[in-house]
Order: C-alpha cells, then structure tokens, then sequence
C-alpha cells in the first residue's frame, strides 16, 4: 500500500515485472512495462494463478493496448466482486 502512495505503482494497471521478467522480455511482452504495475489489473481478475505464463502477459499487453477509465473501473468492480466472494489465489 505505500508502493501506491509514494505512486510507485497505480491502483490498476499491469502485472509487476520481476527483474528476471524484464531481462528476459522482448518484443510485444515488453509492451506491458509501459504502464506502472498495479496492484490489481486484468490478469488477477481473468484467472490468476490458473493461467499459464503466455496468457498473463497476453492479457497485461491488451490491457495496455485497450486501457481506458470503463476498463480500469470494470477492474476495480470485478477485484471487489472477486474479495467479497473468496475467489481467486494468491
């Protein structure tokens, strides 16, 4: 929480990048670091620890490519959704 205070990271955004991650992306994967990481974002909210490596960041690239206000409050709406009914893994 004070990652987001200091606005290290945003309330939604993209997975965050371990320093291996980022050393080893190219190509489209390295779409993903051009938002800061979020502390909620489109991959926790579409399956979590249930999806392979690929599709994480397949869905972190289309959340850059498609980001707007709507998207981020859908996010939001459905990391809620996803705490009140225990869904999800950590």
């Amino acid at each position: 929480m004070f990652n987001l205070l200091r606005g290290d990271i945003s309330l939604v955004g993209a997975r965050p990048a371990l320093p291996e991650e980022t050393a080893r992306c190219g190509g489209q994967m390295r779409r993903r670091l051009v938002v800061k990481p979020g502390m909620t974002g489109l991959w926790q909210v579409s399956g979590h620890s249930d999806l392979p490596w690929e599709e994480a960041i397949r869905l972190d690239v289309r959340y850059v490519e498609n980001w707007s206000f709507a998207l981020d409050l859908q996010i939001i709406w459905k990391t809620g959704s996803a705490v009140v009914h225990g869904r999800g893994a950590c």
